[in-house]
């Protein structure tokens, strides 16, 4: 029998966001809470003869303006939101790079593909061109780990830097991971989350070939339709989404505002397929339950999920199934993935970030675009509007292509 660990919680003490729903945390909420409809999914251009042509993107959004010429051209785009929402979640924690002690602020960033669209282009030009014509910034742009060493070097950040892969469960694995370095008094701050851009012709064409996205080019903005009836896929989104976590003596010493915390975290491999989750759930089901016995608390006591939920039609159904196993039918669920998009590894950066928001404002978000509920799916779903709650604490899973499970356990500052 495996010895329970002492529970420990980190203290989120800031947040950054850069989604399609909005630029900046205060945006986002505003918009995930009170629009009835996406704004942020549009066609694109280079998508218009594949089944799916639209995502999720960023709409007014001056990188150049926010990071400089010279620093942007070092960094690829997903690098870019994350270290937008690196510089808001610092800020918003109060944090003061010149003074703290930057060899115990560690970097822990999430990302499915990285740089692939960067990888498509370079490819284009050697086929086109030659291989002269590759870019030698290729390899250091384009990897997964260049989101978290960008926000190491823009930050002076000089603590572990981690690069996290494990799909669309990325963000919220990191998230974890900081947790666990908190915990092991490896560092005092970290600085965590998930970020992605993939506006990407192979991609997009291969989820098309897979069946995983939405073809519904008349109405791209009802096409993401988490635990809908209708559902027929996922929309692909961009964004970033990073929290500020300290070891709480750390923020009680320097006297900052805890705006949450995170109290436990669990993480399974289903080791089914490389693409479909277990039919059973029972990965997921893991997850979240190694998170609740982590942070010591009953699935009772859990008044709120921001789920995964991505449209698709055999994944709503797994997750909800297992959330219904593990938590019953009391826990206000949503999935946000309609007014962001499936932000792949960002995922669960952005949606633990609403989740933190949500325990502040006691206020679930809608499903939008959730009309017809799947009578097979068996948790409350909210829908329409926000509802307020009276709830403690909250859970986030995620799940990611090749069985990676990933719960954490949310509880009020």
């Amino acid at each position: 029998m495996t010895a329970r660990r002492t529970p420990f919680s980190a203290a989120v003490t800031g947040l950054g966001l850069v989604t399609a729903a909005g630029v900046g945390a205060k945006a986002t909420w505003h918009s995930v809470t009170q629009d009835s409809a996406p704004s942020g999914v549009r066609p694109q251009a280079e998508l218009a003869d594949l089944p799916c042509d639209f995502m999720y993107t960023i709409d007014g959004l001056d990188t150049t303006a926010i990071l400089g010429i010279a620093a942007q051209r070092l960094m690829d785009r997903f690098a870019q939101l994350a270290v937008i929402a690196a510089r808001e979640a610092v800020a918003d924690a109060g944090l003061d790079q010149n003074t703290w002690d930057s060899s115990r602020v560690a970097v822990v960033i999430g990302s499915a593909h990285g740089g692939l669209p960067f990888y498509d282009q370079q490819h284009v030009l050697m086929s086109g061109r030659g291989a002269r014509r590759v870019s030698p910034k290729l390899a250091p742009l384009a990897v997964v780990n260049s989101a978290a060493s960008s926000v190491c070097m823009d930050l002076g950040a000089h603590g572990p830097s981690l690069g996290v892969a494990t799909a669309c469960s990325s963000g919220t694995v990191a998230l974890g991971t900081a947790h666990q370095l908190l915990r092991a008094g490896v560092c005092d701050i970290a600085i965590a989350g998930g970020a992605e851009s993939v506006c990407s012709r192979l991609l997009v064409a291969s989820a098309c070939q897979m069946k995983a996205v939405s073809t519904r080019r008349e109405d791209p903005a009802a096409a993401c339709r988490p635990f809908d009836l209708a559902r027929d896929g996922f929309v692909i989104g961009e964004g970033a989404g990073i929290l500020v976590l300290e070891r709480p003596e750390h923020a009680r010493a320097r006297g900052a505002a805890v705006r949450a915390q995170i109290s436990g975290y669990g993480a399974s491999s289903d080791a089914y397929a490389a693409v479909a989750p277990d039919p059973d759930g029972k990965g997921i089901e893991r997850a979240l339950r190694t998170a609740l016995a982590d942070a010591d608390i009953a699935a009772g006591d859990v008044g709120h999920v921001n789920a995964h939920g991505t449209s698709t039609v055999i994944n709503d159904l797994i997750e909800a199934t297992a959330l219904g196993r593990v938590l019953g039918d009391h826990p206000l669920v949503t999935s946000t993935k309609a007014m962001t998009g499936h932000t792949l590894g960002a995922a669960g950066g952005i949606e633990t970030a609403l989740t933190v928001l949500a325990l502040e404002e006691q206020l679930v978000p809608p499903t939008v675009n959730l009309d017809v509920p799947d009578p097979e799916i068996p948790v409350e779903i909210v829908r329409r509007e926000a509802r307020p709650a009276t709830f403690d604490c909250a859970v986030k899973t995620s799940l990611g292509f090749g069985g990676h499970n990933a719960a954490l356990v949310l509880t009020r500052g």
